[in-house]
Protein backbone atom coordinates (compact mmCIF):
# COMPACT_ATOMS: atom_id res chain seq x y z
CA UNK A 1 0.00 0.00 0.00
CA UNK A 2 0.98 3.50 -0.66
CA UNK A 3 1.04 6.42 1.52
CA UNK A 4 1.38 10.02 1.03
CA UNK A 5 2.60 12.07 4.37
CA UNK A 6 2.15 15.71 3.97
CA UNK A 7 3.83 17.08 7.29
CA UNK A 8 6.45 19.60 7.47
CA UNK A 9 7.95 18.65 11.11
CA UNK A 10 10.78 16.62 10.47
CA UNK A 11 10.28 14.29 13.80
CA UNK A 12 7.19 13.93 13.37
CA UNK A 13 7.72 12.74 9.54
CA UNK A 14 10.29 10.64 10.57
CA UNK A 15 8.39 8.63 12.64
CA UNK A 16 5.33 7.49 10.93
CA UNK A 17 7.56 7.04 7.65
CA UNK A 18 9.87 4.47 10.47
CA UNK A 19 6.66 3.12 11.72
CA UNK A 20 4.35 2.90 8.40
CA UNK A 21 7.51 1.37 6.59
CA UNK A 22 7.98 -1.76 9.42
CA UNK A 23 4.18 -2.24 8.65
CA UNK A 24 5.40 -2.97 5.32
CA UNK A 25 3.63 0.50 3.48
CA UNK A 26 5.68 2.31 1.09
CA UNK A 27 5.95 5.91 2.51
CA UNK A 28 6.48 8.93 0.31
CA UNK A 29 6.81 12.05 2.72
CA UNK A 30 6.15 16.09 1.23
CA UNK A 31 6.57 18.77 3.09
CA UNK A 32 4.22 21.44 1.71
CA UNK A 33 1.65 21.10 -0.55
CA UNK A 34 3.13 22.22 -3.89
CA UNK A 35 5.55 19.17 -3.62
CA UNK A 36 2.60 17.05 -2.88
CA UNK A 37 0.78 18.83 -6.34
CA UNK A 38 3.60 17.81 -8.40
CA UNK A 39 3.87 13.85 -6.71
CA UNK A 40 0.48 13.34 -7.43
CA UNK A 41 0.93 14.11 -11.32
CA UNK A 42 2.80 11.01 -12.12
CA UNK A 43 2.00 8.73 -8.89
CA UNK A 44 -1.22 7.35 -6.98
CA UNK A 45 -0.94 6.87 -2.97
CA UNK A 46 -3.74 4.44 -1.92
CA UNK A 47 -3.99 6.94 0.97
CA UNK A 48 -2.97 10.35 1.88
CA UNK A 49 -2.15 11.50 5.67
CA UNK A 50 -2.16 15.40 5.73
CA UNK A 51 -1.26 17.67 8.11
CA UNK A 52 -3.38 20.90 8.62
CA UNK A 53 -0.85 23.47 9.33
CA UNK A 54 1.30 23.86 6.69
CA UNK A 55 3.79 26.65 4.90
CA UNK A 56 2.25 27.95 2.05
CA UNK A 57 -1.25 26.82 1.46
CA UNK A 58 -2.51 25.22 4.36
CA UNK A 59 -3.48 21.58 4.69
CA UNK A 60 -6.97 22.54 5.04
CA UNK A 61 -7.33 24.12 1.50
CA UNK A 62 -5.41 21.36 0.17
CA UNK A 63 -8.14 19.19 1.31
CA UNK A 64 -10.36 21.23 -0.09
CA UNK A 65 -8.11 21.35 -3.59
CA UNK A 66 -7.91 17.54 -3.63
CA UNK A 67 -12.28 16.92 -3.01
CA UNK A 68 -12.33 19.02 -6.02
CA UNK A 69 -9.63 18.04 -8.39
CA UNK A 70 -11.55 15.40 -10.73
CA UNK A 71 -8.20 12.80 -10.69
CA UNK A 72 -7.49 13.12 -6.73
CA UNK A 73 -11.15 13.65 -5.30
CA UNK A 74 -11.33 9.70 -4.81
CA UNK A 75 -8.31 9.36 -2.91
CA UNK A 76 -8.66 9.19 1.00
CA UNK A 77 -7.24 11.13 3.40
CA UNK A 78 -6.64 11.64 7.13
CA UNK A 79 -6.19 15.02 8.52
CA UNK A 80 -3.13 15.19 10.99
CA UNK A 81 -3.81 17.78 13.10
CA UNK A 82 -3.21 19.94 16.81
CA UNK A 83 -6.80 21.24 16.48
CA UNK A 84 -8.93 19.13 18.70
CA UNK A 85 -12.17 21.90 18.58
CA UNK A 86 -15.40 20.68 17.46
CA UNK A 87 -15.52 23.23 14.54
CA UNK A 88 -12.33 22.19 13.74
CA UNK A 89 -12.94 18.75 12.91
CA UNK A 90 -16.29 19.69 11.40
CA UNK A 91 -14.13 21.71 8.97
CA UNK A 92 -11.81 18.54 8.52
CA UNK A 93 -14.84 16.86 7.33
CA UNK A 94 -16.68 19.38 5.49
CA UNK A 95 -13.10 19.24 3.47
CA UNK A 96 -13.75 15.69 3.22
CA UNK A 97 -11.74 13.91 5.06
CA UNK A 98 -12.68 10.18 5.88
CA UNK A 99 -11.27 10.41 9.35
CA UNK A 100 -9.11 13.24 11.36
CA UNK A 101 -6.42 12.22 14.33
CA UNK A 102 -5.11 14.92 17.02
CA UNK A 103 -1.46 15.82 17.70
CA UNK A 104 -0.18 13.72 19.79
CA UNK A 105 -1.17 10.65 18.10
CA UNK A 106 0.18 7.12 19.04
CA UNK A 107 1.60 5.37 16.02
CA UNK A 108 -0.53 2.76 16.60
CA UNK A 109 -4.07 3.98 16.86
CA UNK A 110 -3.00 5.93 13.34
CA UNK A 111 -2.29 2.88 11.52
CA UNK A 112 -5.50 1.23 12.79
CA UNK A 113 -7.14 4.38 11.70
CA UNK A 114 -5.22 4.26 8.62
CA UNK A 115 -6.30 0.17 7.82
CA UNK A 116 -10.05 1.37 9.03
CA UNK A 117 -10.18 3.67 6.04
CA UNK A 118 -8.90 1.33 3.62
CA UNK A 119 -10.83 -1.78 4.76
CA UNK A 120 -13.77 0.29 4.21
CA UNK A 121 -12.50 0.88 0.56
CA UNK A 122 -11.78 -2.68 -0.03
CA UNK A 123 -15.53 -3.93 0.56
CA UNK A 124 -16.97 -1.07 -1.10
CA UNK A 125 -14.79 -2.20 -3.65
CA UNK A 126 -15.57 -6.12 -3.36
CA UNK A 127 -19.15 -5.58 -4.13
CA UNK A 128 -19.71 -5.84 -8.00
CA UNK A 129 -21.70 -4.64 -10.30
CA UNK A 130 -23.53 -1.12 -10.97
CA UNK A 131 -26.37 0.56 -8.91
CA UNK A 132 -28.90 2.34 -10.62
CA UNK A 133 -31.54 4.39 -10.09
CA UNK A 134 -33.09 6.63 -12.85
CA UNK A 135 -31.03 8.47 -14.60
CA UNK A 136 -27.95 7.87 -11.71
CA UNK A 137 -25.76 5.21 -12.34
CA UNK A 138 -23.00 4.24 -9.53
CA UNK A 139 -20.21 1.70 -10.47
CA UNK A 140 -18.55 0.55 -7.23
CA UNK A 141 -16.01 -1.38 -9.17
CA UNK A 142 -14.35 1.61 -11.10
CA UNK A 143 -15.63 4.16 -8.08
CA UNK A 144 -17.66 6.08 -10.45
CA UNK A 145 -21.03 7.78 -10.72
CA UNK A 146 -22.83 8.88 -13.80
CA UNK A 147 -26.19 11.31 -14.39
CA UNK A 148 -27.63 10.68 -17.99
CA UNK A 149 -24.23 9.74 -18.63
CA UNK A 150 -22.31 12.32 -17.34
CA UNK A 151 -19.99 12.01 -14.72
CA UNK A 152 -20.29 13.15 -11.74
CA UNK A 153 -17.05 14.52 -9.16
CA UNK A 154 -17.77 13.05 -5.91
CA UNK A 155 -15.59 12.67 -2.81
CA UNK A 156 -14.88 9.44 -1.24
CA UNK A 157 -16.97 9.32 1.54
CA UNK A 158 -19.82 11.26 -0.32
CA UNK A 159 -19.38 7.72 -2.69
CA UNK A 160 -20.14 5.27 0.25
CA UNK A 161 -22.64 7.22 1.69
CA UNK A 162 -24.23 7.22 -1.77
CA UNK A 163 -23.10 3.51 -2.58
CA UNK A 164 -24.89 2.76 0.67
CA UNK A 165 -28.52 4.33 0.60
CA UNK A 166 -28.48 2.91 -3.52
CA UNK A 167 -27.61 -0.65 -1.51
CA UNK A 168 -30.63 -0.06 0.49
CA UNK A 169 -33.44 1.95 -0.66
CA UNK A 170 -36.79 2.76 1.03
CA UNK A 171 -35.28 1.84 4.26
CA UNK A 172 -34.36 5.00 7.28
CA UNK A 173 -31.50 4.37 9.18
CA UNK A 174 -30.24 6.46 11.95
CA UNK A 175 -26.53 8.05 11.98
CA UNK A 176 -25.03 5.87 14.28
CA UNK A 177 -26.56 2.75 11.53
CA UNK A 178 -24.94 5.26 9.20
CA UNK A 179 -21.30 6.05 11.27
CA UNK A 180 -21.15 1.82 11.14
CA UNK A 181 -21.54 1.16 8.06
CA UNK A 182 -20.16 4.08 6.20
CA UNK A 183 -17.17 4.74 8.45
CA UNK A 184 -16.92 1.32 10.43
CA UNK A 185 -17.81 1.20 13.57
CA UNK A 186 -14.73 1.98 15.29
CA UNK A 187 -14.06 5.64 13.66
CA UNK A 188 -14.30 8.52 16.24
CA UNK A 189 -17.02 9.96 14.19
CA UNK A 190 -19.87 12.34 15.54
CA UNK A 191 -23.73 12.86 14.50
CA UNK A 192 -23.17 15.96 13.40
CA UNK A 193 -20.35 14.88 10.96
CA UNK A 194 -22.98 12.55 8.87
CA UNK A 195 -25.28 15.39 8.50
CA UNK A 196 -22.38 17.62 6.88
CA UNK A 197 -21.60 14.90 4.93
CA UNK A 198 -25.33 14.47 3.66
CA UNK A 199 -25.23 18.12 2.69
CA UNK A 200 -22.17 17.83 0.48
CA UNK A 201 -24.29 14.54 -0.97
CA UNK A 202 -26.87 17.23 -1.40
CA UNK A 203 -25.17 19.20 -2.83
CA UNK A 204 -23.31 17.32 -5.51
CA UNK A 205 -27.09 15.61 -6.88
CA UNK A 206 -28.19 19.12 -6.75
CA UNK A 207 -27.53 20.36 -10.14
CA UNK A 208 -29.26 16.88 -11.93
CA UNK A 209 -32.47 17.74 -9.20
CA UNK A 210 -32.42 14.33 -7.75
CA UNK A 211 -31.14 16.45 -3.91
CA UNK A 212 -34.09 15.27 -2.43
CA UNK A 213 -33.51 11.67 -3.20
CA UNK A 214 -31.66 11.64 -0.09
CA UNK A 215 -34.94 12.47 2.37
CA UNK A 216 -34.76 13.10 6.14
CA UNK A 217 -36.91 11.35 8.62
CA UNK A 218 -37.70 13.03 11.09
CA UNK A 219 -36.65 11.76 14.52
CA UNK A 220 -35.01 8.55 13.01
CA UNK A 221 -32.37 9.88 10.32
CA UNK A 222 -32.31 9.68 6.51
CA UNK A 223 -33.44 7.46 3.61
CA UNK A 224 -32.68 6.99 0.08
CA UNK A 225 -36.39 7.37 -1.39
CA UNK A 226 -35.87 6.22 -5.17
CA UNK A 227 -37.38 3.05 -4.77
CA UNK A 228 -36.09 2.09 -8.58
CA UNK A 229 -32.82 0.81 -7.83
CA UNK A 230 -31.77 -2.40 -8.32
CA UNK A 231 -28.30 -4.31 -8.78
CA UNK A 232 -26.90 -3.86 -12.49
CA UNK A 233 -24.17 -5.91 -14.06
Amino acid sequence: MNVLLVEDEVAIGELVYDFLDTLGYCVKVCKDVSSARLWLIDQRPDIILLDWMLPGTSGLDFARELHRHGSWSDIPFIMLTARNEEYSRLAGFQAGADDYITKPFSLKELAARIKAVLRRLQTMGDEEGVLRAGDLELNRTSHEVLVKNRPVTIGATEFRLLAYFMLHPGHAYSRQQIIDRVWGGDADIQDRTVDVHIRRLRKILEPYGIENWIATVHGVGYRFENRNSRRGS
